[in-house]
């Protein structure tokens, strides 16, 4: 057969088009376009978002650590009275101390810092009202007001009781029904006693210490309508009296670092068994 060169330059074309096509789809011979590669799943795998994975992340926890180290040095100050709804009294108090000179104020700066960094640690978003960064106070209307303006999920204020020798254990304050005033707590009654019972089983648990064995038939959680800060907030709040300074038994356990930390524990568990429902 002569040579047809129209033929050869077909057939060039066509082994050319098909081997463009192959690297897609495949041509001729029952052949298989080639599977599309996947990303390397390492490289594609995100980070977890550990702000996220933390159990109390979006969390917002206002500590109140009660009084301030330098409110005995301006008693006119902290003497003048505020409107708690119910009735006027006093901004704040020097609050009390144990015979060895130990002060509340000093406790409570002190369990607020353990507390603060346990609630940190799993994700809390957490605002102290004071840091004795202040002369004194706050008063108690604008320790409420603090935790109110955070939109707090649970408010906590750190004491500890003044009471008679022989009077030992913690307990927990929750709010009153109270309207008057500028206070109306009906919205945060019920919420406020289910942070103060999982604080009551929590410090028990945590300290090894029993609640009070002079109030609140010892459950632990008393019921006020006397406190400013609780009577003006509209978020969830306790007070927490981890123990008696006035009592020497007591007095060895708030004046040890290491039951200070128990406490804090106590404290921080409480409020996250809360706040995970």
């Amino acid at each position: 057969m002569p040579y047809d060169h129209r033929k050869t330059r077909a057939l060039a074309g066509a082994l050319t088009a098909c081997a463009a096509l192959t690297a897609l789809a495949g041509c001729g011979g029952g052949s298989h376009a080639a599977a599309p590669k996947t990303p390397d799943a390492k490289a594609t795998t995100r980070d977890p978002d550990t702000s996220t994975a933390l159990p109390l992340a979006v969390r917002t926890v206002v500590i109140d650590p009660g009084h301030n180290p330098g409110n005995f040095r301006h008693s006119r100050d902290i003497n003048q009275k505020v409107d708690i709804g119910t009735a006027r009294k006093e901004c704040d108090t020097t609050g009390t101390s144990t015979d060895a000179g130990y002060t509340e104020a000093a406790f409570t700066l002190d369990v607020s810092h353990r507390l603060r960094d346990l609630l940190t640690a799993q994700g809390a978003k957490v605002v102290l009202t004071h840091d004795a960064d202040r002369p004194f106070g706050p008063c108690i209307d604008e320790r409420a007001r603090t935790g109110n303006a955070a939109r707090a999920d649970a408010v906590v204020s750190v004491h500890a009781d003044g009471s008679a020798t022989g009077n030992r254990g913690f307990h927990v304050i929750a709010p009153a029904r109270v309207n008057s005033g500028a206070a109306d707590t009906a919205k945060i009654v019920a919420p406020s006693r289910s942070l103060g019972e999982a604080i009551v089983r929590q410090f028990a648990g945590a300290t090894g210490t029993a609640p009070a064995n002079y109030l609140a038939s010892g459950t632990g959680l008393d019921v006020r309508d006397d406190l400013g800060g609780l009577n003006l907030s509209t978020v969830p709040k306790v007070f927490v009296e981890c123990g008696n300074m006035r009592d020497p038994k007591d007095a060895a356990l708030l004046s040890n670092a290491a039951w200070r930390q128990k406490a804090a524990r106590g404290i921080a568990d409480g409020i996250g068994t809360y706040l995970k429902g």
